[in-house]
C-alpha cells in the first residue's frame, strides 16, 4: 500500500514539474502565427473591431423605431375643484338675497357730487357698470360646484420614427468607415508584431551562433593553453605566453557571459510578443545557416504599388472619413423629420379628466438662422479635411522615398554580407596558419592572440551582416505588405 502512494505522488509532482517547465517549439511563420492570436496587442485591436461594430449598429439603431413605456400614479389627496357657472336654470332669489345685492351695490357706486360723479340710485342698478355688479354679488350667492379629484393612473405607450435626417445617413457612412479603419489598424498591429517577432527570432538565432565561435575560439585557446604550458615546462617557451593567452581566454569567457545574459532578455521580449507566460521555454526550431540558404534578398521586390501599403491604406480611409464629416455638417442646414403615436391607457382616473386616449403627429425642424455657427462648422470641417489629404500627399511622398532607401539598403547588405563572409574564412585560415606557426615556434603568442582577435573580429562582423541582411529584407517586405 506504501508503495502504491509513493508511486502515485512521484507520478503527481512529474505532472506538476512537467507542466511547470513546458516547452514550445516554433518555426518562424508558426511563431508569427502563434503571436496572431495571443498577443495582448493585436487582442486589443480586436476589441477596437468589436467596438466599432458596435457603434455602427447604435447609429442605425438612432433611425429605427424608438418605443418608450411609462406608468404613472398621482394622488389629490381628496382635493375638490370649486367652480361656478350657473345653473343653466331659472334661479329664484329671496327678498334677504336681493335687499343684500342691492345694498352692496349701491355702497360700491356711491359717487362723489363734489367732483361731478352722480352716486348710483336703486333705479341704475341694472346699467351696464352697476348692472354687472350686482348680477355678479347675486351670482355669487349660489351654491358651488365641486370635482372631486381622485386618484389617478396612466400606463403610456409611444412608438417614434426618425422619418428623415441628413445628418444621420452621413453618420452611418462614417461609422461603417470607422470600422474599416478599426480593421486596417489590425493589420497594422499584425505587421508590427510580425517584424518585431521576425527580428527576436533572427536575433536569438544569430545570439545563439555567436555564442557558439566564442565557445569553441574559448575551446581552442585552452587548447593552445596548455600546449603553451607544456612547452613553457620544457623550456621553449616564456611564462609571458600562457599568460596572454590566459588574459584572451577570460576575456572571451566575460563576453560569453554576457551574450547569455542578453539571449535571456531577447527570450524574455519573445515571450512577451508572443503573449507567452514567462516560465515557458521556447525553442527554436529553425536553423540560421538554414535561413540564411532558404533567403531570397531580392526576391518579390518588384515595383512599388503604394496602394498595397497600410499605412497609406489608412490614410486612404482617413480621407473618406473627413470628406463624410464634410456632409454632416453640410446636413446641418437640412430638416429634420419625425413621427409619433401615442397611447394612454388610464388606469385610474381622476374627476377631471381631459387627457385622450390615442395620440399621433409628427415633427419637421428646419434651420433658419444660426448667426453663422453652421457655416463656420462646415468650413472648420473643410479645413480638417484639407489637412489629412495634405497629410496624405507628403506620407505619399514619403513611403515613395522610404522604398528608395530600403532598396538601396538591402542591396548594401547584400553586398556586405557576402563580403564579411569571404573576410570570415580568410581571417579562420589565418589563424589556423599562425596556430600551426606558434606551435613550431615560428611565431610569439602575441601574434597568435592577435590573429585570434581578428578572427573573432570578422566573425562578429559576418554575424552583424547577417542580421543586417536579415533586418533590411524585413523592413522592406513590411513596405511591400508581403510579410
Amino acid at each position: 500500500m506504501k508503495q502504491i502512494l509513493f508511486t502515485t505522488t512521484l507520478l503527481l509532482l512529474f505532472t506538476i514539474v512537467s507542466q511547470g517547465q513546458e516547452k514550445l517549439q516554433l518555426s518562424l511563420s508558426e511563431a508569427q502565427n502563434y503571436a496572431i492570436e495571443h498577443n495582448k496587442t493585436i487582442q486589443s485591436a480586436r476589441l477596437d473591431i468589436s467596438l466599432s461594430e458596435r457603434k455602427l449598429k447604435e447609429t442605425k439603431a438612432q433611425g429605427l423605431p424608438q418605443i418608450e413605456a411609462s406608468l404613472d400614479w398621482t394622488t389629490y389627496f381628496g382635493y375638490e375643484m370649486e367652480f361656478s357657472f350657473g345653473t343653466g336654470e331659472d334661479v329664484s332669489f329671496t327678498n334677504d338675497q336681493i335687499l343684500d345685492a342691492t345694498t352692496q351695490t349701491l355702497n360700491s357706486f356711491t359717487g362723489n357730487p363734489a367732483l361731478g360723479i352722480i352716486p348710483v340710485t336703486p333705479q341704475d342698478l341694472y346699467n351696464y357698470q352697476a348692472g354687472s355688479s350686482f348680477s355678479g354679488i347675486l351670482q355669487s350667492m349660489l351654491p358651488k360646484n365641486t370635482i372631486p379629484m381622485t386618484d389617478a393612473s396612466t400606463a403610456k405607450l409611444q412608438v417614434g420614427q426618425l422619418i428623415f435626417s441628413g445628418q444621420y445617413w452621413a453618420g452611418i457612412k462614417v461609422a461603417e468607415l470607422g470600422k474599416k479603419i478599426a480593421e486596417q489598424g489590425l493589420e497594422n498591429s499584425i505587421l508590427d508584431i510580425k517584424e518585431s517577432v521576425a527580428n527576436s527570432y533572427y536575433m536569438i538565432l544569430i545570439t545563439q551562433q555567436t555564442i557558439e565561435t566564442f565557445k569553441k575560439s574559448v575551446g581552442s585557446l585552452n587548447e593552445i593553453k596548455r600546449h603553451t604550458l607544456k612547452m613553457f615546462e620544457n623550456g621553449m617557451a616564456e611564462q609571458t605566453d600562457a599568460d596572454q593567452i590566459s588574459i584572451q581566454v577570460s576575456m572571451l569567457e566575460n563576453n560569453l557571459r554576457s551574450m547569455d545574459r542578453g539571449l535571456q532578455m531577447i527570450y524574455s521580449m519573445m515571450k512577451f510578443q508572443l503573449g507567452l507566460d514567462a516560465s515557458t521555454e521556447i525553442v527554436l526550431s529553425e536553423d540560421l545557416d538554414v535561413v540564411i540558404g532558404l533567403l531570397d534578398p531580392m526576391g518579390q521586390i518588384e515595383d512599388f504599388n503604394i496602394a498595397n501599403n497600410s499605412m497609406f491604406q489608412l490614410l486612404e480611409t482617413q480621407e473618406m472619413i473627413t470628406e463624410k464629416m464634410v456632409d454632416m455638417e453640410k446636413w446641418s442646414y437640412g430638416p429634420t423629420i419625425s413621427g409619433f403615436y401615442a397611447y394612454n391607457q388610464k388606469l385610474l382616473t381622476a374627476g377631471f379628466d381631459m387627457t385622450p386616449n390615442n395620440i399621433a403627429g409628427f415633427s419637421m425642424s428646419l434651420p433658419v438662422f444660426s448667426s453663422g455657427v453652421r457655416k463656420h462648422k462646415v468650413a472648420q470641417a473643410k479645413i480638417e479635411l484639407d489637412k489629412v489629404q495634405l497629410n496624405k500627399s507628403m506620407v505619399e511622398d514619403q513611403l515613395e522615398m522610404q522604398q528608395k532607401q530600403l532598396k538601396l539598403d538591402l542591396e548594401t547588405a547584400i553586398e556586405n554580407y557576402n563580403s564579411q563572409k569571404e573576410n570570415v574564412e580568410l581571417a579562420k585560415r589565418v589563424f589556423n596558419n599562425t596556430n600551426n606557426k606558434y606551435e613550431q615556434g615560428m611565431v610569439s603568442s602575441l601574434d597568435l592572440t592577435q590573429t585570434n582577435s581578428n578572427y573573432l573580429q570578422a566573425e562578429s562582423n559576418y554575424i552583424q551582416s547577417i542580421m543586417a541582411l536579415l533586418q533590411a529584407k524585413i523592413s522592406i517586405d513590411k513596405l511591400y505588405n508581403q510579410l
